[in-house]
């Protein structure tokens, strides 16, 4: 028998442990079809063993090194196709779409990128942009975290959809801002150009809200059971419809340079009427600092202005000018108190 022979055991115990650590990752028609060549071989030494019994000690140790020779190139054989089959398995293709590396502008900057259709956006600081990266199918998705101004190539079979928070905006050729940061309550569409449709993820049955050229659209974030609160200049601009949601008109007499909402495309920070809690965060992505209120009552204070080339060193002292307050700047973190 095999056992017998310390020799032809040892290889025949290597050509085992080689078998258990690869059958495992092999599919069963491979597995099956080894396990029968190896019965094979076994049986074969087998016979040849029991066969040398009954020859001579030459001829014996002429047919052991045979045997030793069939089971050596065995082994370098299963090892080889264990390692070709482990390594070159057949992959089942996934007909499924890849998201390509999402599109940043970083607290501090802005940016400007052209997607794969040719479509332009600008980044506001703070913001990210997902998009999948073949671009081919039947529409041309992306997903807003922040502020973007989009410039769309009209493509008639193609509509272009931006998602961001619940909300639905679909557009074929246009030009349109949309702000929705994480902390807003609400999602702004402004349209320049074109023409767009707003509609909530979850609430298909309605109708999309229209937008023509130069309206602006405040939608809540929340089931617009919520009361949006405005300022009183911004509520003086408001057009109500439907209490789920606000429609104001922009002045289009205005340059699109001198124009509110799309200011940061000029590298203008604008607010009007904001308390200071609010302005915080935009002050926060526009100069990439941190800023700690150290009382209730200082957040309430509200103001009204615009920065464009000041420093955040400069922009503090103006505010301070304009209603009194007390603060310390230390490296980027600013405190912030009643006076």
């Amino acid at each position: 028998m095999l056992c017998q022979d310390e020799e032809l055991q040892q290889q025949y115990d290597v050509l085992v442990r080689i078998w258990k650590e690869k059958h495992d990752d092999i599919n069963d028609e491979d597995n099956i079809s080894a396990r029968n060549t190896i019965s094979r071989i076994i049986n074969r030494a087998t016979v040849e063993n029991e066969y040398n019994e009954i020859f001579s000690p030459r001829k014996r140790r002429w047919n052991r090194r045979r045997i030793s020779l069939i089971v050596s190139s065995f082994i370098i054989i299963i090892t080889t196709a264990g390692w070709f089959l482990l390594n070159n398995k057949p992959t089942t293709a996934i007909n499924k779409k890849t998201e390509q590396d999402p599109i940043v502008a970083n607290n501090g900057s802005r940016s400007r990128s052209l997607l794969p259709d040719g479509t332009t956006v600008w980044l506001n600081a703070g913001s990210k942009l997902h998009y999948e990266n073949d671009f081919n199918g039947t529409t041309r998705e992306v997903r807003l975290e922040g502020e973007a101004f989009f410039d769309v190539v009209k493509q008639a079979d193609r509509p272009f959809i931006v998602h961001t928070s619940g909300i639905d905006i679909r557009v074929l050729g246009t030009a349109f801002n949309v702000k929705s940061y994480p902390e807003d309550k609400t999602v702004e569409t402004t349209l320049y150009r074109g023409q767009v449709q707003v509609s909530r993820q979850e609430d298909i049955t309605k109708k999309p809200i229209q937008l023509k050229p130069n309206e602006k659209l405040i939608l809540p974030k929340q089931a617009a059971k919520e009361e949006v609160k405005l300022s009183e200049e911004k509520t003086a601009l408001v057009k109500k419809a439907p209490a789920s949601f606000i429609l104001t008109h922009i002045d289009s007499t205005k340059k699109e340079s001198e124009r509110f909402e799309t200011a940061w495309l000029y590298s203008r920070l604008e607010f009007r009427g904001d308390n200071f809690e609010e302005l915080a965060k935009k002050l926060e992505r526009w100069y990439n600092v941190t800023i700690v209120f150290k009382d209730e009552k200082v957040k309430v204070l509200n103001f009204n202005g615009s920065f464009e080339k000041e420093t955040v060193e400069q922009a503090f002292k103006y505010l301070k000018t304009a209603i009194p307050f007390n603060y310390k700047i230390e490296n980027h973190e600013i405190s912030v108190e009643s006076q």
